[in-house]
């Protein structure tokens, strides 16, 4: 007839097993595998913008393109504003610079990570809504 009788279940009580073929089944596995593999893959996925807190308007314009892109692939956006020397005495400043240039995005999105001080600069995570 063409199929097999493959055990699916050994542990259950009473083992089940169903008929089918097993080359149809043993790919339908591979199947389910690689589309897991892929979707824990593709969970992790991010992409970086760093901006300067001195940065003129055309650079900022430059990466505010740069994250259309990434927002319309749909994969998270790290922000990263850099600061040195001073800046990085100067918190609140910068913290104004980082919202100022987040209320210029034009793509809807919802913020996953708000922007904070860490380290050398403020950080911040969003995605497409």
């Amino acid at each position: 007839m063409g199929v097999d009788l493959i055990e699916i279940s050994p542990h259950a009580l009473p083992p089940v097993a169903k008929l089918l073929s097993w080359d149809k089944y043993r790919y339908q596995l591979e199947k389910a595998i690689k589309k897991e593999q892929a979707a824990a893959r593709g969970s992790g996925e991010s992409k970086q913008i760093q901006i300067s807190a001195r940065a003129a308007y055309h650079d900022l314009e430059v990466r505010h393109k740069k994250m259309e892109e990434f927002l319309a692939e749909g994969v998270r956006v790290d922000i990263q504003m850099r600061l040195r020397g001073r800046e990085k005495k100067n918190i609140q400043w910068a913290m104004e610079k980082m919202l100022e240039f987040m209320k210029s995005i034009k793509t809807e999105y919802k913020i996953i990570s708000p922007p904070k001080s860490a380290g050398t600069g403020i950080h911040a995570q969003i995605i497409k809504k």
